[in-house]
């Protein structure tokens, strides 16, 4: 099981593992809080490669509230399918780019506080924000960081929020910003959530495989 005494050294390994596997495409980003924001909102319940994709078409169009908000809701449509509630999201990211434009003068707040005004901005789209355009504390927690530190048996929740507020609790600061970038990379590659390569996993002794039902 993984706990506060080890938790540190479980990191740590898996720090230096996911290394050989590319990044997450939003942190492809992180250099502009506005880019981020977008791709991250693009990234909801889409695979990592639409996500490349899509972002790629669209910051082509537009890579600042500016020129978004200009740009016809069919226009982002086009250039966002086929992610996931791509018409949708395509109406959301429009009034997204004015409500900056007009409350925060083109800039994205870099408050999770703030991020949690936004229209279609929750906690793990803020959290990533948070953490990866203003390297400030806070915990993104998406499907992989919540399964996996179950998996762990490091945290006993049921959803992603209370995921969160669990290892905000817990969890050393020196690991808020970087647990998501590790455990999503980890989770997409090793630890699926299907069927996870245990065999094959440099952490696999100090995990209590809480809900792992089949593994390789």
């Amino acid at each position: 099981m993984v706990t506060n005494r080890n938790v540190s050294r479980t990191l740590g390994v898996l720090r230096k593992l996911v290394r050989q596997w590319e990044e997450p495409i939003v942190g492809h980003y992180k250099h502009d809080p506005f880019l981020t924001l977008i791709s991250c909102l693009l990234s909801l319940r889409t695979t990592d490669a639409t996500t490349k994709a899509a972002s790629e078409r669209l910051f082509t169009l537009a890579r600042t509230p500016q020129a978004l908000a200009a740009l016809p809701v069919k226009t982002i449509e086009k250039a966002i399918y086929p992610v996931s509630f791509y018409r949708v999201k395509a109406r959301q990211l429009r009034p997204l780019a004015q409500t900056l434009l007009d409350q925060y003068g083109g800039r994205v707040p870099d408050s999770l506080e703030e991020l949690l005004k936004l229209k279609g901005v929750g906690r793990k789209t803020a959290n990533l924000v948070v953490t990866l355009a203003f390297r400030k504390p806070g915990i993104c927690v998406d499907t992989h960081v919540h399964r996996i530190t179950n998996h762990w048996g490091y945290v006993k929740t049921r959803t992603p929020d209370e995921t969160e507020m669990a290892l905000r609790r817990i969890l050393p600061k020196r690991h808020w910003i970087e647990i998501n970038d590790i455990l999503v990379a980890y989770g997409q590659h090793l630890c699926r959530p299907a069927s996870p390569w245990c065999s094959r996993c440099p952490v696999a002794r100090a995990c209590a495989k809480v809900g792992v039902k089949r593994s390789r």
